[in-house]
């Protein structure tokens, strides 16, 4: 018997948001080989130094395309309400299935939303400072400079984002990973963990 259905991810928003999964983690792996000896055994995986020096940036330049486009589908929906500031202050209770005094999420609970712009931030930065480091010939020394230091702290404010995101949908929300890789929630998920996206869905 099939359980009730209701879609959270249309297939384009799907394919999107894994493309630029694949395109962060190549560009992420490949440039802290470039960044740090300790992490260099990666660039053996990933075909050589001579192959990730080459690839690295254009691995970059794919992830700040997606990830264009993936701001284009969801900016609106992550504005910061007034909700999602009372959220986020008591984000420690959700963290530890304390929902008490939690506010109710629509589609993108307040986590989501910072997690959305600490990402759209760091890749403009990203993007930004690694055109520097990719023709540092064409570039003052000043500005080459500015990138050697922003290039990888932008990276690590990325990078952890991505860690804590990875841990909350496999470990903390039990079902999100799937709604992602399906497409599909049940109704009690979605009442259980985004009641204000659930409600308007209901009234369409």
């Amino acid at each position: 018997m099939n359980k009730p259905r209701i879609e959270r991810f249309t297939f384009p928003e799907r394919m999107t948001h894994w493309l630029t999964a694949i395109s962060f983690v190549y560009a992420g792996l490949s440039g802290t080989a470039l960044w740090s000896r300790k992490m260099w055994w990666t660039a053996s995986v990933l075909g050589g130094g001579e192959t990730i020096r080459a690839w690295h940036p254009i691995g970059g330049v794919v992830f700040a395309l997606l990830l264009a486009l993936m701001f284009r589908r969801w900016a609106t929906q992550m504005k910061i309400d007034a909700d999602d500031r009372r959220w986020l202050a008591v984000s420690h209770k959700y963290a530890i299935h304390d929902e008490a005094g939690v506010p109710e999420s629509g589609r993108f609970n307040a986590g989501q939303k910072m997690l959305f712009w600490v990402q759209s931030v760091s890749a403009i930065v990203l993007f930004a400072s690694g055109i520097v480091l990719w023709f540092p010939e064409l570039m003052p020394r000043g500005l080459r400079l500015i990138a050697i230091l922003t290039h990888p702290l932008a990276a690590v404010a990325s990078l952890g984002g991505i860690v804590v995101h990875v841990y909350m949908t496999t470990l903390v929300v039990p079902g999100a990973l799937n709604a992602m890789l399906r497409g599909w929630v049940t109704p009690g998920w979605a009442a259980s963990h985004h009641a204000k996206w659930f409600r308007a869905v209901q009234r369409k």
